[in-house]
């Protein structure tokens, strides 16, 4: 609902007092958040367009609840999830919208008719996922389509491989222009979002770059900054259908564009983000999840053997521990414990 809608608050208070019932129950936490709610919150997530920070997330809780979700399981679901919802930047319709259509248990019964959600896993409600949406009703389809006719056959979230991204990057596929899900254009390199952003803004980037921005991941930030400022920036400047982003760092769900995030491992990990250098030919194929730097093996080796670490911006305190210890985003920017 929206911020000045009362039932906010009257769901904020139930949400408590469920709590504080399963506390009473012994229902715990890890009883909820098994590998088939994990899937079943990635096909929802998709169905929606959602934001590339749900596959950071959800990746890092699963961590937690011992629960392995690679990025190839995103891959994998993104491929026969539909996208039956879209919601701003991505369409003029907001989420209050869907919440008046029916919200998010309209749209999980929609997508339970194609098969694609474990009905028998158990919800906090105390019932499982078939029962709690069995008399839902979905009360608009401008706002959430049928499967018949979704926006788009494959869901929002794209997973990409290949030499720039070995262990993986991801891209909101259902924000990206057509024009652009294919595109290959030359690297304009930066080593931070700053400068970047004055590169924007100062006229330097030309239809067709590609622009890079690393040393922004979870041990290069550290901490993984949302690159709202170079995304806005482009879109800004009428460059988002010309031009592409790739960073180790990760984006706002308001961003919009070819934005590509996450790239795994991180520059400041050694990733091959770390040795692209200025005018490197860099090839996008989002439908065929790819990611290529157009640079000779050989060379990507040699490049990569003469390459060092910059300097941890912090020497003490808890940021120099946490670049220490922090993965990159394909493991979902947690803490290892040694």
């Amino acid at each position: 609902p929206a911020g000045f809608d009362g039932i906010r608050k009257r769901i904020a208070f139930k949400a408590g007092v469920r709590v504080v019932e399963m506390v009473k129950q012994g229902i715990k936490a890890r009883d909820i958040m098994t590998e088939k709610a994990f899937e079943n919150a990635i096909v929802l997530d998709l169905a929606l367009g959602g934001s590339t920070n749900s596959v950071l997330h959800l990746t890092a809780i699963a961590n937690e609840a011992g629960v392995e979700l690679p990025l190839t399981k995103f891959d994998e679901l993104s491929r026969k999830t539909p996208t039956i919802c879209k919601l701003s930047p991505a369409s003029k319709q907001h989420i209050e919208d869907l919440n008046r259509a029916g919200g998010i248990p309209a749209v999980l019964k929609e997508l339970s008719r194609l098969g694609l959600l474990h009905l028998d896993a158990m919800t906090v409600m105390g019932v499982t996922m078939g029962e709690l949406i069995k008399d839902v009703e979905i009360l608009d389809r401008n706002v959430i389509r049928s499967v018949e006719d979704p926006y788009s056959p494959r869901g929002g979230l794209a997973i990409l491989w290949g030499n720039l991204a070995p262990d993986g990057a991801v891209v909101k596929e259902s924000a990206v222009k057509k024009e652009m899900l294919y595109h290959v254009g030359k690297a304009r390199v930066f080593n931070s979002e700053e400068e970047a952003i004055e590169a924007i803004y100062g006229g330097k980037i030309r239809e067709g770059d590609v622009v890079v921005i690393r040393y922004e991941g979870p041990a290069g930030g550290p901490g993984m900054r949302e690159m709202l400022g170079p995304t806005s920036a482009i879109a800004g400047m009428g460059l988002d259908g010309s031009v592409a982003l790739i960073t180790d760092g990760r984006f706002s769900g308001a961003s919009r564009g070819a934005v590509i995030g996450h790239v795994s491992p991180e520059a400041q990990r050694g990733g091959p983000i770390a040795i692209v250098e200025e005018g490197d030919e860099i090839e996008i194929d989002i439908p065929n999840r790819k990611l290529t730097l157009r640079v000779p093996d050989e060379e990507i080796k040699r490049r990569l053997a003469q390459w060092s670490p910059p300097p941890s911006k912090f020497k003490s305190g808890y940021l120099a521990r946490y670049a220490k210890l922090v993965t990159s985003a394909n493991k979902g920017a947690i803490l290892l414990g040694e």
